[in-house]
Order: structure tokens, then sequence, then C-alpha cells
């Protein structure tokens, strides 16, 4: 007679084990995109109404440039504070629809569910970023391309397309005090001297330091043009590079400036709509069926 072996009792906890993990297993994806690029949509909406609204206010009139706009230490706190302002308000919002317009699982454990409701906000702040970056890049281009064939004075008019060397440069200012005189002298070639002194700065900058031959060649043109001495024409020469070169160093304090404070604003947007989404999805899981 066979004798019936009793399975133990672990191997009977994992068998069942298994079985109930089999039982519960869903095709479906842990990630709702609707409510997720729905959210995502509202935040990037929200985002260009308030960048809108600072413009309008000052709070994003920056120029590197002095006695234009806000100058590069005068960025500090109005602007930085508005664009924090900018990520709580529309990340948080964006993140409380990503939660709340999210379908209710069941069977879920209360820690999965939280974790699905901070994952979907931190998704919605995401798609947010990317979109609102992809529309300021395309309107950024836009204006960039109509200001370079847009109408100019004069002859310009004729054509409707900005004459070559009229650009504007940002080194024109420069340009302008290195030839700088009491006596104006008219000549037909000054737009392409200009030009080409505007060249010679640039290149200067890019190296922090003008070549010999360069100088000579600037300070032969500055002592031509202007009457001055060939030791006040270098001396020009020097001055203006000086003050071109603190320009460019204070453009660019103010660029690293302004991209650390994003970073910050865009974390603390991040953590706003992750917190949104929780808020969202506590409420949506509380709501009583009538």
């Amino acid at each position: 007679m066979e004798q019936t072996i009793p399975l133990p009792s672990a191997t009977r906890y994992q068998s069942g084990l298994a079985e109930s993990s089999v039982a519960n297993e869903t095709r479906a994806s842990g990630v709702s995109w609707p409510a997720v690029i729905g959210g995502a949509f509202v935040a990037a909406a929200l985002s260009l109404i308030l960048l809108a609204l600072g413009a309008g206010l000052g709070f994003s009139s920056v120029s590197v440039w002095s006695n234009d706009g806000a100058s590069a230490s005068t960025i500090g706190m109005a602007a930085v504070v508005w664009l924090i302002v900018m990520q709580i308000v529309s990340s948080s919002m964006g993140g409380y629809l990503a939660g709340r317009l999210r379908t209710k699982w069941a069977n879920i454990h209360t820690d999965e569910v939280y974790f699905r409701d901070t994952a979907h906000g931190f998704l919605a702040w995401a798609v947010a970023v990317v979109i609102t970056a992809a529309f300021l890049a395309s309107a950024a281009a836009s204006m960039v391309g109509a200001t370079a064939f847009a109408p100019a004075r004069g002859a310009g008019m004729t054509t409707g397309v900005q004459p070559v060397g009229q650009e504007f440069d940002p080194n024109g200012y420069f340009v302008d005090m290195l030839f700088r005189s009491d006596s104006l002298k008219t000549e037909s070639n000054a737009a392409s001297v200009r030009s080409e002194v505007g060249r010679i700065l640039a290149n200067a900058l890019r190296h922090k330091e003008i070549p010999a031959a360069d100088k000579g060649y600037l300070t032969q043109l500055v002592a031509t043009r202007t009457g001055l001495t060939q030791a006040d024409a270098e001396k020009r020469v020097s001055d203006v590079f000086a003050a071109a070169e603190q320009a460019a160093d204070t453009a660019r304090k103010m660029v690293a400036h302004s991209l650390l404070w994003a970073f910050l604003a865009l974390l603390i947007g991040a953590f706003c709509a992750s917190l949104g989404a929780t808020i969202g999805g506590r409420q949506r899981d509380h709501v009583l069926v009538v």
C-alpha cells in the first residue's frame, strides 16, 4: 500500500504565493500616459502664461549691458523669485492633475500607489519642461530669423533685407569708441573698416588677448582716422579692448548665475509636481461613490 507523503508547509506557502502572483499579474501598464500628457500640457501652458506676465511686469528685463534694462548685478531677486514662483505654480497644478486623473488601481499596496502617483507627477513635469523648452527654442529661432530679414532704414527699405555689414554687432559700441574724433572724416570704405575691426575684436576676445600684429594694425587705423598720436592710439586700443573683455566676462558670469538659479527652480518644480501628484492621487482614492 502506497503512503502519501505530505508536502512541507514552506513548500505549500511558496506554491500559493506563486499562484497568487500569477493571478494578480496584469498586462496593463503602470503609467497612465493620458493623465501624464494632460498634466504636462497644463504645466507648460501655465509656465508660458506666467512667463508672459513676468515679462510684462519687468521681472525678466535683463541685459548684460549697463544702462540697458536690468544689469547683471540686478538680475538677483526679482527674476529669480519669479522663476521659482512659475515652477511652483505650474508644476504643482500639472502634477496634481496627472495624479488626480489617473485611473484608480485595485488590489495594489498603498506604498506602490504612492510611488506610482509620485512617478506620474515627475513624468508630467519632465514632459512639460521638454514642451516648454521646444516652444521657447522655436520662438527664439523665429525671432532671430525675423530680425535678420527685417527691413532696414534708408537703402535697405527698397530690398526688404538689411544690408550686409549693418546687422547687429555686439562689439559695435567698442568699435565706435575706437574711431571717436572731434574732426569727423567720411570715407567710402568706412563700413568695411568697421566690420573688419569688429572681427578683430571678436577674435581677440576669443583668445583673451590682442595679437601683436592685430594691435599694431588697429593702432594705425585709429591714428589715421582720429588724428591721435601713435602712443595715444595704442592706449585707446588697449583701453577699449579691456572694456570689451570686462563686458564679455560680465556676460559669462551672468549666464552662469542664471543657469544655477534655473537649475534650482527646476528642481523645486520637480518636487512640487511629484508632491502635487500624490495629493491628487490621495484625493482620488478617497472619493466616495454615491
